[in-house]
């Protein structure tokens, strides 16, 4: 386990019910506060991690620098149970494939939950050996303005019809054996990274 915490930078207990949460957090927002705590509350999670990346392979243009993502993503948040990580950096992973490989393999007694919001279910069949996402870990999914019936009905959502969880058994997420996920509706707050930098806000987008 010390190999592990120091190859990853991550100090996760045995047993421990952790969501992990990426993107590029260009810039970190109130948006990613809110869902981050929704998911802790809604499916019985002991911790999130914010995996910053060092860059998105999806995105034509790159990020602010690493280290000032970093930092301003720990000055915005004020919770014990939130670690923002430079884990990608460290193994030198860019697809969330990898790193889930990675981080499961070094962490194999944590209970690993991936969170995204629903406009990248919606586009997940675009990534990088998507299904070994879903077949590597619980998936916890949360609406986004405009992208509710369009993620619910996605590529992924599709192919994995039968691996989904009612919204009442949230909770029980962490607990399931992959594939395994869970479309929650959550109260929405649009903020948005897109925007922030244009010097606007709306529609919570990392």
């Amino acid at each position: 386990m010390a190999d592990s915490n120091a190859i990853t930078g991550l100090r996760l207990p045995r047993g421990a019910r952790v969501g992990l949460l990426g993107g590029s957090f260009d810039p970190a927002h109130e948006g990613h506060v809110h869902i981050t705590r929704e998911a802790l509350k809604r499916f019985g999670l002991d911790r999130v991690v914010w995996l910053v990346s060092p860059g998105n392979p999806l995105k034509p243009r790159g990020p602010a620098p690493l280290e000032d993502r970093l930092a301003e993503a720990r000055a915005l948040v004020d919770d014990p149970r939130v670690t923002i990580s430079d884990a990608e950096a460290r193994l030198g992973t860019r697809y969330t494939s990898q790193t889930l490989a990675r981080l499961c393999g070094r962490h194999s007694e944590v209970r690993f939950v991936w969170l995204m919001g629903a406009d990248n279910l919606r586009q997940l069949h675009r990534w990088d050996n998507w299904r070994a996402i879903m077949d590597r870990v619980p998936v916890g999914v949360l609406a986004r303005p405009g992208d509710r019936m369009s993620a619910q009905t996605s590529v992924a959502a599709r192919v994995y019809a039968r691996a989904r969880l009612p919204q009442a058994a949230s909770h029980l997420l962490p607990l399931m054996a992959a594939p395994a996920w869970c479309f929650l509706n959550v109260p929405m707050m649009a903020v948005s990274s897109t925007e922030i930098r244009a010097g606007g806000g709306g529609g919570a987008k990392r």
